[in-house]
């Protein structure tokens, strides 16, 4: 059995609980829980701390980029649709009907739903993205608040970063 590590992040947003192994990233979500945060330790996988310092050049607005492993947990049909919302460019938006056609299967708007709602990877697989076809904030685990300041947030730093190869 694998040992599964834990290290918080704390975001402008709340903290941000990271789990893995010594080989990947498991999970990245935000915790409502009022605890003691779990800081960087010696003894914290090196996977982690990649984690945990792109996190934070994300949220300095330094970088956009994440290049550390991380392992989906779900089924064929959910990690279609995750890797299905790696491709909406930084800062731009799609809806559910957009991911649904893109994995050639148009009528599975709720089911597209249901998977990014199960995305155990927030921020770096971005479901926060992901809105309405009539263009408004939907559902998103971590609070619509969370989810319009995410986008606010790569919105303005789509702007201050000039030659931003998905600026369109």
């Amino acid at each position: 059995m694998t040992k599964l590590y834990k290290l918080d992040y704390e975001s402008p947003i709340g903290i941000v609980e990271i789990s893995g192994t010594h080989e990947a990233i498991t999970s990245i979500l935000f915790s409502e829980d009022n605890k003691k945060v779990n800081g960087l330790q010696d003894e914290t996988p090196l996977v982690l701390k990649e984690c945990y310092n792109q996190l934070d050049e994300y949220f300095k607005g330094n970088s956009f980029e994440f290049t550390f492993p991380y392992q989906f947990e779900g089924t064929d049909f959910q990690k279609t649709v995750w890797e299905a919302l790696k491709e909406i460019p930084f800062a731009e938006t799609g809806s559910y009907k957009d991911i649904a056609v893109s994995i050639g299967n148009a009528k599975a708007i709720r089911a597209v739903g249901s998977a990014n709602g199960k995305n155990k990877l927030s921020i770096i697989i971005p479901c926060h993205r992901v809105i309405g076809s009539n263009g408004t904030l939907t559902g998103y685990a971590g609070g619509l608040w969370r989810k319009e300041w995410l986008l606010r947030h790569e919105k303005s730093f789509q702007i201050k970063k000039a030659g931003n190869p998905y600026h369109k």
